[in-house]
């Protein structure tokens, strides 16, 4: 069974900054790509970041230049730097994986469950 956990969210003032952590556990071969997705009250879910294995990255456009994201292979986990929050990012945050569970079996796509993240104008 694998879990992907995530933490960091909470309530913040505009221009303020979070970092979300999710991090993977259980029977895990190996991590391909992960991401971060968001869905805000009302609209579909939307690629926030997204992470390779060997570390090529690519972002939303509004979240360019603000967000950062990185892994650390050797915990199984994803960060997600955000800085200069606006009103506009106030979504809850999902963490996503592709993991092998053997050479034979995956990858297969996992979700967390979920982190609340506020940002008050």
């Amino acid at each position: 069974q694998v879990q992907l956990v995530e933490s960091g969210g909470g309530l913040v003032q505009a221009g303020g900054s979070l970092r979300l952590s999710c991090v993977a556990s259980g029977s895990i071969f190996s991590i391909n790509a992960m991401g971060w997705y968001r869905q805000a009250p009302g609209k579909q879910r939307e690629l926030v970041a997204h992470i390779t294995s060997g570390g090529s990255t690519n972002y939303a456009d509004s979240v360019k230049g603000r967000f950062t994201i990185s892994r650390d292979n050797a915990k199984n986990t994803v960060y997600l730097q955000m800085n200069s929050l606006k009103p506009e990012d106030t979504a809850v945050y999902y963490c996503n994986a592709d993991i092998r569970l053997s050479t034979r079996w995956g990858p297969y796509e996992y979700w967390g469950q979920g982190t609340q993240v506020t940002v008050s104008s």
